[in-house]
């Protein structure tokens, strides 16, 4: 279940008046007081013109970060069950002093069911040669140079057009444009279009005469017959290289130098990106059958401190992007409180496989020494091409790598690979 503590705090006399003292040296610089220069009126004036609330905040805010660090010094045996940032509740505040709650949140009882012999079925990747050649072909097209062509248009070439579009004899939005690269064949345009441009060169002009489709996104369009005025500025053939030996000199892989060589690459990445899929698959499917065995009642303050985390997370990637958060609220016709609410059970699923890892490492007795960790950190800095000291630092110290290590050793006896 659920447990919260509940930690008393009152700040009274002394300690309260100069806290209060500390917040009037601070507001009476930001105002203007009739006869005094800024941040050199006497408390008095100053209190008889703001009164002494103005004062409250600002002073809890210095006694409550004190408080704070003292609470947490002699409550050492709780600070370790702490999951979420510790709330804050005010009982009373005056001029005399002030009473506040710390709220803290702790670990909640976890009760593990079955989590060994699950009877999660492991994929196994498999690369057919359609996948292979297919492969190849799209490296080849990537290195394919498009060349100027005097001859007819040809089904996959790339006509450079000048076209305008009208209905009616009336111009349509859309319907113009200079030197577009359109490659025949490629169904980008209206129906028709591509095929009536096969047969002309460099120079020619037509009128392509088309028909929306009855089911084209605009409106005003649907159905109608298009008269497109186009003229060719250029043919551009696209040449394919040969899978010959200046290709793969060009491709610059190492050991690669024949189409069996190349294949084998492709195989050996082909297969790595699918094993890496099918594991990510099976640990999720593991932890998703190990969870419907736990037993487990999740405090709302931690539901909230994930649900920070993944929109924070989200609002990173959005702004990979190039999108803002807020955008993406204005775009969707959304607000935070909704992508919250979008979230929040893949935030409870997240906090339900954390817990139950954590107790799973618990039972099995899970226990990382400095040693392991400190090389596992070495390994890890390495990887990224840092020292240790500023990848801990990054990391969040040794503590955390010993807790992944914890994590990873938890999931390896969800896979019954424990050693």
């Amino acid at each position: 279940m659920s447990k919260v503590k509940e930690i008393e705090i009152k700040i009274e006399g002394k300690e309260w008046e100069e806290a209060l003292d500390k917040a009037f040296e601070k507001a009476n610089k930001k105002v203007k007081i009739d006869g005094f220069r800024p941040g050199k009126a006497p408390k008095d004036v100053f209190v008889k013109k703001y009164g002494k609330e103005v004062l409250y905040q600002d002073a809890a805010d210095l006694v409550i970060e004190k408080a704070y660090m003292q609470m947490l010094e002699e409550n050492k045996d709780v600070v370790s069950e702490l999951v979420a940032k510790p709330e804050i509740t005010f009982k009373n505040i005056d001029d005399k002093g002030i009473e506040f709650n710390f709220v803290l949140t702790l670990r909640p009882d976890v009760k593990l069911g079955k989590y060994k012999g699950l009877k999660v079925v492991k994929e196994k990747a498999e690369v057919a040669k359609d996948e292979i050649k297919s492969a190849i072909e799209n490296i080849r097209n990537r290195y394919a140079e498009n060349v100027l062509k005097e001859e007819k248009i040809e089904n996959g070439d790339i006509a450079i057009i000048d076209f305008d579009g009208s209905v009616d004899g009336v111009p349509f939005d859309g319907g113009k444009a200079e030197n577009y690269a359109l490659t025949i064949g490629s169904g980008m345009f209206i129906p028709g279009f591509e095929e009536q441009l096969i047969g002309l060169k460099a120079g020619d002009e037509k009128d392509v005469v088309v028909t929306f489709p009855k089911d084209y996104h605009a409106e005003d369009l649907k159905g109608k017959e298009a008269v497109f005025k186009v003229k060719v500025h250029e043919v551009k053939e696209v040449k394919v290289p040969e899978l010959d030996k200046d290709f793969f000199a060009d491709l610059a892989m190492e050991g690669v130098d024949s189409v069996e060589t190349l294949g084998a690459e492709i195989s050996k990445n082909i297969l790595e990106h699918k094993n890496a899929e099918i594991e990510n698959k099976y640990m999720d499917a593991l932890l998703d059958e190990a969870a419907k065995n736990v037993e487990v009642e999740i405090p709302e303050a931690m539901v909230n401190e994930e649900l920070d985390r993944m929109i924070k997370q989200y609002g990173e990637s959005l702004q990979m992007q190039g999108i803002t958060l807020e955008q993406f609220y204005q775009f969707t016709n959304s607000d935070e409180q909704a992508l919250r609410d979008q979230m929040t059970e893949e935030a409870k699923k997240r906090i339900t496989y954390r817990l139950m890892l954590e107790e799973i490492a618990k039972a099995e007795k899970i226990e990382i020494s400095d040693k392991d960790a400190e090389k596992q950190a070495k390994e890890y800095a390495d990887k990224y091409g840092m020292d240790k000291d500023e990848f801990l630092k990054l990391f969040g110290g040794l503590e955390m790598v010993k807790y992944d290590l914890q994590m990873r050793k938890a999931m390896e006896i969800l896979k019954g690979e424990e050693k």
